[in-house]
């Protein structure tokens, strides 16, 4: 077996010290957001759902064009959209044209309850991944 050469060696390097700013930033997000019941995942979705980057702001967005952006299988994210639905952050509805597609849009709680925290994510954000 050849050994690592030492280019090889700094990219593992560098690839385990983002899984460690990952890690490290999605646990502070979680304890953060925690008190407001959500953790980071759910904020994601709230947060793309808010943003409207991949509909208008304040209109549906196809489930799968959230898990095109989210970091989480399809059952893992069905299952956090269907948390969010019962805490009332968001509603789900079948999509007319295609019965298998399903569309989620913010309600006013969720909506309000992302601008509540959103400053909290923002700021872990910037002391996790400042210089």
């Amino acid at each position: 077996m050849a050994a690592n050469t030492a280019g090889e060696v700094r990219l593992e390097d560098r690839w385990r010290d983002i899984l460690s700013v990952h890690a490290r930033t999605m646990c502070e997000i979680d304890r953060e957001l925690h008190p407001h019941g959500l953790g980071a995942s759910d904020f994601e979705v709230l947060d793309i759902l808010a943003s409207g980057e991949l509909s208008h702001p304040g209109e549906q967005c196809r489930v799968q064009n959230i898990a095109d952006r989210v970091h989480l299988s399809q059952s893992a994210l069905s299952r956090l959209i269907g948390r969010l639905e019962k805490d009332g952050l968001v509603q789900r509805t079948v999509c007319a044209e295609d019965r298998r597609g399903v569309w989620v849009a913010l309600t006013r709680k969720g909506r309000d309850l992302h601008t509540e925290v959103r400053p909290l994510q923002r700021a872990v954000l910037a002391r996790m991944l400042a210089g």
